[in-house]
């Protein structure tokens, strides 16, 4: 078996797009996802599964499709890509910064695409990783972050909607969840 975690994009934000975490954990499992569990109700998921990682998207596309339409993307990956992806970052991502993010990349995104356009960014006060469960993202002052490219420039970029992202404290709490067995 091996641990996943499944992020999703845009639910329960604002009053839209409700989702009932209990509700959806019983209906993962009931299409063969094990040890379903959630994180806080922003679309953090945890589960068991011997099929593989092309398998599963194959089931979860659809599933969301039929149940929650509103869910269009979402990004899967299992224990040892994070663990990877962990082992790989800079020292930046140690420090103690105003904010750190990463943009996860959802299943379909062209993340070489994604690459380009954000390492075209002019930075300032910011600095950039690339991994390959998504972009780490560093902002060094509070003061200036209403002025960086992160704040000014992802949410006009053409594939934002395929980016699900998370704080460094989500982060790692993915993290805790994906070593649990």
């Amino acid at each position: 078996m091996i641990r996943y975690a499944l992020l999703v994009r845009g639910i329960n934000v604002g009053g839209k797009n409700k989702v009932v975490m209990a509700e959806l954990r019983e209906e993962l499992q009931a299409i063969g996802l094990d040890g379903v569990e959630t994180y806080i109700n922003s679309g953090n998921i945890f589960f068991e599964s011997a099929g593989s990682k092309a398998e599963l998207v194959d089931l979860l596309g659809p599933f969301f499709r039929d149940h929650y339409p509103f869910i269009q993307s979402f990004s899967l990956f299992s224990a040892e890509d994070y663990a990877l992806d962990l082992a790989a970052l800079p020292a930046w991502w140690q420090e103690d910064l105003a904010r750190k993010d990463v943009l996860f990349y959802t299943e379909g995104l062209d993340q070489d695409a994604v690459w380009g356009l954000v390492s075209s960014f002019s930075l300032g006060d910011e600095i950039i990783h690339r991994g390959n469960l998504g972009i780490y993202w560093g902002k060094y002052s509070e003061e200036t972050y209403t002025k960086t490219a992160y704040h000014r420039q992802v949410l006009k970029m053409p594939d934002y909607r395929l980016l699900t992202i998370r704080n460094a404290n989500t982060f790692d709490k993915i993290g805790q969840f994906l070593r649990k067995s």
